[in-house]
């Protein structure tokens, strides 16, 4: 069966995926900056049947194998970016760049999605349709790659989109998924509090721009406890306090930033008009400026009912060994901006367990870490969901 032969393939290619993942993790490189990530990406589809497409929304690439049979187009995404993080998990293959390091898995996310295109590659006269493969840069940060690869014309052509992304802290063995809504949005704000400074023996001739960033920081936490259906979840965080001065002045002027996750675009307008009301209310009671900058970037990632079940229908009759269950997580809090390719067709990403067995630290986390092996789930759990949307995958 097609099946068994597409994962004795990727068996067979399992030193290319560890290759892979140890190269991309010894060389990370940030959002937008992923030059050299790019190249070896591209490297790997030199000499090969494919139709190629480079820059893609900056550093991002395309890659259509076409079965030459009439069929619909499936596109399968995976992230290449890092993060600004001091690498600490003292792994021989550990970061090469100081200060910078896959905390998060996206070299491992390239690294599964290589050695299946070549899988695929390999099966291509018993395929059907397309198989598109998007490696995108820069999912870290904001406005992220993938709002850039779509307008570059990525999805040109395109029916569905898939991804995963392996997690530490779900346990290794199963495969996760969530239908809807499934992870947050997100936006940033920066409000910048300008009243008068003065001296602290004479108060009254000043307007203390601490007291009245300290009352705003506690009338944002309103918004959630007040403003909001309890049923609909939100989070407004102040993350930063810049108020540095010195014990007996009063302070000039004071900024704010702020970070806010919701699950649906209702909440997202309301949290964002109530942000600037207080700021407006604010200025008006105390007598001073405040500016506000709010920019809303990664939206909510829904995951298309029909395109999930395909996924968890092809998990299940895959039989993959290395899986014990499928089970429904769901919603996550973290944002994603595989969100936005969510937003243009019907989408699904779903999770791979990938919790190291002795320590397992969080994403971005200076240890962070996967168990090598969810690479291979990864990549029969997104091979037996391309058989199952092209009508191959036998029982």
């Amino acid at each position: 069966m097609l099946k068994e032969r597409l994962f004795s393939l990727l068996e067979s290619k399992w030193p290319d995926m560890l290759k892979h993942r140890r190269w991309l993790h010894q060389h990370p490189e940030l959002s937008f900056q992923e030059k050299e990530t790019s190249a070896y990406i591209a490297r790997q589809y030199e000499g090969k049947d494919v139709k190629l497409e480079m820059n893609m929304g900056g550093y991002g690439i395309k890659v259509t194998i076409d079965s030459g049979k009439a069929g619909k187009t499936l596109a399968l995404r995976a992230d290449f970016d890092a993060l600004p993080i001091f690498e600490e998990t003292g792994l021989s293959f550990a970061s090469l760049e100081e200060g910078v390091m896959h905390a998060c898995g996206h070299d491992a996310h390239t690294a599964y999605l290589l050695v299946l295109a070549d899988c695929l590659l390999e099966l291509k006269s018993d395929l059907i349709g397309r198989v598109v493969l998007i490696h995108q840069p820069a999912e870290e940060m904001p406005p992220g790659g993938a709002i850039h690869m779509i307008a570059d014309g990525v999805l040109d052509g395109v029916d569905n989109v898939i991804g995963c992304h392996v997690m530490s802290q779900m346990p290794y063995g199963k495969v996760f998924y969530h239908e809807g809504p499934t992870q947050q949005a997100r936006a940033k704000f920066v409000i910048k509090v300008q009243g008068s400074g003065g001296h602290g023996a004479a108060p009254h001739e000043a307007n203390d721009a601490i007291l009245i960033a300290s009352q705003l920081v506690v009338n944002l936490q309103s918004i959630v406890s007040r403003r909001l259906n309890p049923f609909d979840p939100g989070v407004v965080t102040i993350g930063s306090f810049d108020a540095k001065g010195q014990f007996n002045v009063i302070k000039d002027s004071v900024e704010l930033e702020g970070d806010v996750r919701c699950m649906s675009d209702a909440t997202r307008d309301l949290i964002e008009k109530e942000v600037a009301r207080i700021c407006r209310g604010m200025a008006e009671t105390y007598h001073c400026i405040i500016d506000l900058d709010y920019k809303n970037d990664y939206p909510v990632l829904i995951n298309d009912g029909k395109i999930t079940k395909l996924i968890v229908r092809a998990v299940e009759k895959a039989n993959i060994k290395e899986v014990e269950d499928v089970e429904d997580c769901g919603p996550l809090s973290p944002s994603e901006d595989f969100a936005y390719y969510s937003r243009e067709l019907p989408c699904s990403f779903f999770y791979i367990g990938a919790q190291p067995f002795d320590s397992a630290y969080p994403h971005h986390h200076p240890k962070f870490d996967i168990v090598e092996e969810s690479m291979m789930v990864a990549a029969k759990a997104m091979g037996a969901a391309v058989l199952e949307y092209f009508g191959l995958l036998e029982v």
